[in-house]
């Protein structure tokens, strides 16, 4: 059903709640000042308050990544997971929700049990779906950014990547929509590499099964 386009509908696209964030940052210990997230959870709070007062209804509502700031293997990282759950879980049912993983919530240097530990929070970390005619797909950039420790996971995401992007082929998608935390690039294509984006050749060999596929980056 969901395959067939029916006319312009929207979505609500949020990023990095990072639940403990703002009181690492504001005493400049990033590693271990991240044992409050009060402002976070108000902020989180409203942004739900607010989803579900609009009408029409979103078609779901997506968190691109960077959904807690504790590290795996942190202190404070099952409590602020559970916290952020208890905020989203005031969703209103008949918005979706939708998560990305990002280097917080599976590590910089990913491996099968962070990424294990995070499916079993949050759900799969690389998955597709269709809403009104438009077909998503949802990656684990991580991969992309250091996947020494877990090669074969990485190997796993390339080929359902390219089964992904032939169906897309298949069925002349009009729109695809791709969600990562790690963009490939923040300004421009052919710009240097750093913390923020990916690495060039990576970012090219990407960017060229997307544009085979149809799919064309726009910021």
């Amino acid at each position: 059903d969901e395959y067939q386009w029916k006319g312009p509908f929207y979505f609500i696209q949020g990023a990095d709640p990072q639940f403990g964030l703002m009181k690492a940052w504001a005493v400049g210990d990033t590693n271990n000042g991240d044992d409050e997230w009060g402002e976070e959870i108000k902020l989180a709070e409203q942004a739900v308050q607010a989803i579900n007062k609009l009408n029409p209804k979103p078609k779901f509502f997506v968190l691109c990544g960077d959904l807690i700031h504790g590290m795996p293997g942190t202190q404070w990282r099952k409590d602020q997971e559970q916290d952020l759950k208890n905020v989203l879980k005031n969703t209103d049912q008949d918005i979706p929700l939708v998560f990305v993983s990002g280097n917080h919530d599976i590590g910089n240097t990913p491996t099968s049990e962070t990424i294990d530990n995070y499916c079993k929070n949050w759900g799969d970390d690389y998955f597709s779906f269709w809403v009104g005619g438009v077909f998503f797909l949802v990656l684990n950039s991580q991969l992309y950014f250091d996947s020494s420790k877990c090669p074969q996971l990485k190997q796993a995401q390339d080929v359902w990547l390219n089964e992904q992007l032939a169906v897309a082929e298949k069925h002349k998608c009009k729109h695809i929509i791709v969600f990562q935390h790690i963009p490939l690039f923040l300004r421009k294509p052919d710009e240097d590499h750093d913390y923020f984006n990916l690495e060039k050749s990576v970012r090219q060999e990407i960017m060229e099964k997307f544009h085979k596929a149809g799919i064309f980056s726009d910021f």
